[in-house]
Formats: structure tokens, sequence, C-alpha cells
């Protein structure tokens, strides 16, 4: 969903001798500006609870979820989903310090100390990974 608008403006100057004005004797030229629009009007993306998401990809995702398991010693049967906090699965800073050490030597990737920090979910860690991997690709 998108909004399209299309506007063309153009500007004329008439000549004094076809419209003046009479003032005291002074000719003035006169000026006409003339703006046309055409709107074409789609529902509009405005909204308060509109988030552009990339979401990372299934198999990143599940490497992360690899990483988070083994790092904070959760058996295999724990279930781990793209929201699941660092938080709730009990891991503290010094954890999740270790949580993107791991991620920085799996994807070949630096993460920066701003970075790590907004680090909370599965999901987050998994985006910043695909970002950082293709500002990665892109520079090579």
């Amino acid at each position: 969903m998108a909004t399209v608008s299309a506007a063309s403006v153009r500007f004329a100057s008439l000549k004094p001798a076809s419209r003046s004005n009479q003032t005291n004797g002074v000719t003035s030229g006169v000026k006409f500006v003339t703006i046309g629009t055409s709107k074409l009007s789609f529902p509009s993306l405005r909204s308060s609870r509109f988030r552009v998401h990339c979401a990372a990809k299934p198999e990143t995702v599940n490497k992360v979820i690899d990483i988070v398991k083994k790092q904070l010693a959760l058996s295999d049967d724990t279930s781990l989903t793209p929201e699941s906090k660092f938080s709730s699965l009990g891991a503290d800073s010094l954890d999740t310090v270790e949580i993107v050490m791991c991620l920085e030597e799996e994807f070949d990737i630096s993460v920066d100390e701003d970075n790590s920090q907004n680090i909370t979910t599965v999901q987050e860690a998994a985006d910043l990974i695909e970002k950082l991997v293709l500002q990665k690709a892109e520079a090579a």
C-alpha cells in the first residue's frame, strides 16, 4: 500500500500590456501561477503501529537458537522461538556477551558494543547478523 500523488506547476508571466494595474498612472505587470494537481490515493500507511520488520532467514534464526541453547546449557527439548528473550531464559549480561562472541565466530562478523547491548531476543540477534553479513558482502 502506498500513496501516489502527482503535481505540476507552471509559471507564466504576462506582458504588462495584456494585464496591468493602473494606480496613480503606474503600470505594473501581473504574474499568474497555474498549479494543477492529480492525485491517486491508496490506503495510507501512516500509523503508529506500522513497523518495518525484515525477518532473518530461517536458517540464521535456527543457528542462533542452537548457539543460545549451547551457551545457556539448555536442553534440546527446550522450545525457543524468535521472540524468546535471553533474560527470560536465565541469561545475564555476561551470558549475552558470550552469546554475541559465539555469533561473531560462527558467522565471521564483528558486532560493535552498541549493537550488542541492543540484542535481547533471538530475532534481534538473527536480524543483526543478516544485516552485518550483507554489509560485509557489499564491502568486499
